[in-house]
């Protein structure tokens, strides 16, 4: 009898805990902070030969709406490249950005990161060489939480101004997909402080 409250017990926790992440992630996709800070970041994402897949795509007409609104002076594109590219996905946006016509001295190409994880310490890091200390991350909705939650745990001020558009937001099916495991990805995070490796689609 006592085993069985026992576990129970258990399960009514986990299903709470898991619930209540899984409402924070939904939340916090819905919502968009956009306000006046020190740098823009957009999380990384495939690139094909220079150019953005979709999903890179949507995140920088996110920034660059942004930047024309005036929320900050400097984009920061991030991310690595995989075997074999010419482009990583940070030089990839910066491109498309400076093709869209900002200033190649207001955007920084950060080509490390294989993950979430690996991005935002890379971010934080340039953030400490230049003083800045406030940010609006650009990604997906549902990966906002945890790209957020990622960048304050590094001293960062952090917002979200999650993409509107793009083949991740399409569908139902694929938001409560992406929920679901972004949900399990921000739990694991909280455990561990390490990646939930994600790879493929820019959520690790």
């Amino acid at each position: 009898m006592v085993l069985r409250r026992v576990i129970l017990g258990a399960l009514l926790v986990a299903l709470l805990v898991g619930g209540g992440t899984a409402f924070r992630v939904w939340q916090v996709a819905r919502a968009d902070e956009r306000r006046p800070v020190d740098m823009v970041v957009v999380l990384g994402a495939a690139q094909y030969h220079g150019k953005p897949s979709d999903v890179l795509e949507a995140r920088l007409k996110q920034a660059l709406e942004l930047y024309r609104e005036g929320m900050t002076d400097h984009i920061v594109t991030v991310g690595g490249r995989q075997t074999g590219d010419k482009y990583t996905e940070a030089q990839a946006g910066k491109k498309w950005l400076v093709e869209e016509g900002v200033p190649a001295d207001r955007i920084t190409d950060v080509d490390v990161g294989s993950d979430t994880l690996g991005s935002v310490r890379a971010v934080a890091a340039l953030a400490g060489q230049h003083g800045w200390s406030s940010a609006l991350i650009v990604s997906d909705p549902w990966h906002s939480l945890r790209a957020r939650t990622m960048a304050n745990d590094f001293g960062l001020e952090t917002w979200a101004s999650p993409t509107r558009s793009g083949p991740i937001v399409q569908t139902r099916e694929i938001q409560f997909q992406y929920i679901f495991r972004e949900t399990g990805a921000l739990l694991y995070y909280r455990l561990t402080h390490a990646p939930a490796e994600l790879t493929g689609d820019g959520l690790g």
